[in-house]
């Protein structure tokens, strides 16, 4: 390897990144995790348990010098393997082309301890990141704040496009940080939603935060960088593969609270943040569909093979998070079934005129506006310039 590994190298290298005011144990000990983070592919135990025993800059050094790195829980074999794919990657050129990437683009680097590090990630143990990229707030992710995963199929149909833009939307509305892959689909539909009502979303890549993928979604990940943020381990540069995605879905999993499927086939990359959620006992749940859906049926398959909630609401996934009592039936005497109507013909995510409501409604559009004045009167409905919407706690 031919990466030079001292205290001035490591300020010049951090230096528009992060700060570099600190000692020089500090910085030697961040150099050396976003170096770690270029040599290695994501998820690499191997590379993870090294680190873990050694420390990132003493692991460095040795891998540097080619001297032993013995570690305790990795058999002689494994540890060869390593070493072979972790040399043929320690290249300054590769670091610094890295770094630079970040600085064109505004990213910061974030490492285990920092104030923006998510401690949830601390679950994945040695298969965990050495380093976050990120553009925006990484507040959004901290472990005092709430969050929850939206993920499902690329090619969504209207209904599972229309239920994750309820979920998201509403659940954004009540300061929930929604977390998904950017893709096309469920996922687009989830963080629009989340933005669409001034809600905050994370979005996490496969390639580098630099790298908008897929390309038709970069002005969509442009916006959630500015109001919420976009997150990658992959260091700039890194285009996005089939491996580094489904390495990407376990930072998906871990970052969130709770994980929803909103739809998905039998094979579907979704199954595979469920299966994570799963594994790191978080929250689980899937919306159900027609059982003659294609596109439902992995959701069916988390629902039935992993035990998780059917969520048909906003409601079920607050439950899962433990914000809310189980649902009781009851009889809700001040609502009449033309209340019922007319809430049902209003939306979380966009306004409706008092006209379009009573279109919607059946309802004659003198009553209409009668009821609608009701609903805003206890709570249920909200008035905005361009008209009026369901309250997001309104089941």
């Amino acid at each position: 390897m031919r990466i030079e590994v001292t205290a001035a190298s490591a300020r010049a290298a951090l230096s528009g990144v992060r700060e570099v005011d600190d000692d020089d144990a500090t910085l030697m000990d961040a150099f050396a995790r976003l170096i770690w983070g270029v040599v290695v592919e994501p998820g690499d135990g191997v590379a993870g348990r090294v680190v873990e025993q050694w420390g990132a800059a003493e692991a460095l050094r040795r891998l540097v010098a080619g001297q032993s790195l013995t570690t305790d829980g990795i058999d002689a074999s494994d540890l060869a393997k390593g070493l072979a794919r972790w040399r043929t990657r320690g290249d300054a050129t590769a670091v610094r082309a890295a770094v630079e990437s970040a600085r064109r683009t505004g990213a910061r680097l974030i490492l285990p301890g920092d104030p923006g590090w998510p401690g949830r990630l601390a679950d994945l143990g040695v298969h965990g990141p050495f380093v976050l990229w990120s553009r925006g707030d990484t507040a959004l992710v901290a472990d005092d704040r709430r969050t929850v995963a939206i993920v499902g199929a690329r090619a969504a149909t209207a209904y599972g496009e229309h239920v994750a833009g309820e979920l998201a939307a509403e659940l954004a509305s009540a300061g929930i940080t929604i977390v998904s892959g950017a893709a096309y689909g469920i996922d687009g539909v989830a963080h629009r939603s989340a933005l669409h009502v001034g809600g905050r979303t994370v979005a996490l890549l496969a390639g580098g935060v630099d790298r908008p993928y897929p390309s038709g979604h970069a002005a969509l990940i442009d916006a959630t960088a500015r109001s919420g943020a976009v997150l990658a381990e992959t260091p700039c540069g890194t285009p996005p593969t089939k491996w580094r995605f489904l390495a990407r879905n376990r930072l998906i999993a871990a970052l969130a609270d709770a994980t929803v499927v909103v739809e998905a086939g039998v094979r579907s990359g979704s199954l595979n943040t469920a299966a994570h959620a799963a594994a790191l006992g978080r929250p689980l749940g899937a919306v159900p569909g027609a059982i003659t859906s294609a596109s439902s049926a992995g959701c069916h398959r988390v629902i039935r093979d992993f035990d998780g909630a059917l969520v048909t609401c906003a409601g079920d996934v607050r439950e899962m998070l433990g914000l809310s009592d189980a649902p009781t039936l009851s009889f809700d005497e001040t609502r009449t079934d033309e209340m019922t109507r007319v809430l049902d013909a209003m939306s979380t995510r966009q306004s409706r005129s008092a006209d379009e409501i009573a279109r919607r409604s059946g309802i004659a559009p003198q009553e209409a506006e009668g009821l609608i004045a009701l609903a805003e009167l206890s709570g249920q409905a909200l008035e905005r310039a361009d008209g009026w919407r369901r309250a997001p706690s309104t089941r």
